[in-house]
């Protein structure tokens, strides 16, 4: 399996815009398990839970990974126009299913969220790269305050929309853009036109129907503990836990911290997909929007217009792609058409099995 490489050896700066949820933090855990990736800041908004609940876990989750430093910074906190709705049953009441982590100790960036998009893009010109795993509240406000963000960003990919395939919110419709379909409006928008320089941007969208074929199994974790030095739930291989379930800790008194959570977390999201979608495993939209950020060729893209639908009485959110070209405008999005799933998943299993045997080790 060939993996990326940075560009003339040289990470790449990445900030990601994220609503933690279950799969959300699948994607910071891959990050922090990159070497290619430089996590420069992530920001919060409100979306799968509440935007501090949101900014909790990943404070959380990065401490889990050994990521403490890096800049935490929240983010608006309600949708630009309409009200909160968030998915509880989807994962969980704190948005990270059965899983339990300490409080976080880091504290939050006296920045606010849009503001960092912007100056980190501002300092760095041309080199970073902008991940959007959430409603595109935080996207929004940034192009708003400096309209020139098409043009500072290195590259933009965003985890949104349902440009061939059946919504998962409503028939048409896919979550991130569903919350906030006003912010979303704003952001494709805001990359409409190549721009007569040829710096402007368009955007990487993963929609559904591609990041609906990244699924972790039972299996994949299984792989994955194995590769840790330990069983499914975490626990020292040849312990168990008391109940034999994956709450409580081994009988031998070891515990890889990363793949419990990920057990904890993931038997939630397994649980949900099950009564909703047919099968006993998960979609990881977001590490595989994450991944794509590190390494595009794990996607092929079109170029394509696409507008996001603001008064349809049964379509609010849809993002309309004019396949056709029927409309005869400049393409605003590289949508997602196909996705190397098997190469992905073979690189997640392996990167956040070293990434959990590491983090043990140094406990």
């Amino acid at each position: 399996m060939s993996e990326p490489t940075a560009q003339g050896g040289r990470r790449i700066p990445i900030v990601v815009d994220c609503d933690t949820g279950i799969d959300d933090s699948l994607a910071l855990l891959y990050a922090v398990a990159s070497s290619e990736c430089e996590l420069v800041a992530v920001t919060c908004t409100a979306g799968n839970v509440e935007a501090r609940q949101v900014a909790e876990n990943t404070r959380a989750v990065l401490e889990l990974a050994g990521r403490s430093d890096v800049e935490v910074a929240l983010g608006r906190e309600t949708p630009l126009a309409r009200a909160l709705v968030t998915t509880p049953e989807t994962h969980g009441p704190r948005g990270i299913g059965y899983a339990e982590l300490p409080p976080a100790s880091s504290p939050l960036s006296p920045r606010f969220g849009p503001d960092l998009i912007v100056e980190e893009a501002r300092r760095r010109p041309g080199e970073l790269t902008l991940v959007t795993l959430a409603p595109l509240t935080n996207v929004a406000l940034a192009v708003l305050r400096e309209p020139e963000l098409p043009r500072l960003l290195r590259r933009v990919v965003i985890m949104g929309g349902s440009y061939r395939s059946p919504g998962n919110t409503a028939p048409t419709t896919e979550w991130n853009v569903a919350c906030d379909p006003e912010a979303a409006r704003v952001v494709f928008e805001a990359f409409a036109g190549a721009g007569s320089d040829g710096r402007r941007i368009r955007p990487i969208a993963l929609g559904l129907d591609v990041t609906e074929r990244a699924k972790i199994l039972p299996e994949h974790l299984a792989r994955l503990a194995a590769m840790a030095g330990c069983e499914p739930n975490g626990s020292t291989l040849g312990g168990s836990t008391p109940d034999g379930s994956t709450s409580g800790r081994s009988t031998s008194g070891g515990v890889n911290p990363i793949v419990r959570y990920l057990a904890d977390a993931l038997r939630f999201y397994m649980e949900f997909h099950s009564r909703y979608d047919g099968f006993y495993g998960a979609f990881i939209h977001d590490p595989l929007a994450l991944a794509t950020a590190l390494d595009p060729t794990l996607v092929r893209t079109e170029p394509l217009a696409v507008e996001v639908e603001l008064d349809g009485r049964l379509t609010t959110g849809e993002t309309v792609t004019d396949w056709r070209r029927t409309w005869g405008r400049p393409p605003n999005v590289d949508v997602a058409v196909e996705a190397d799933s098997v190469r992905f998943m073979a690189r997640f299993v392996e990167r956040i099995g070293v990434l959990a045997a590491g983090r043990a080790a140094s406990r």
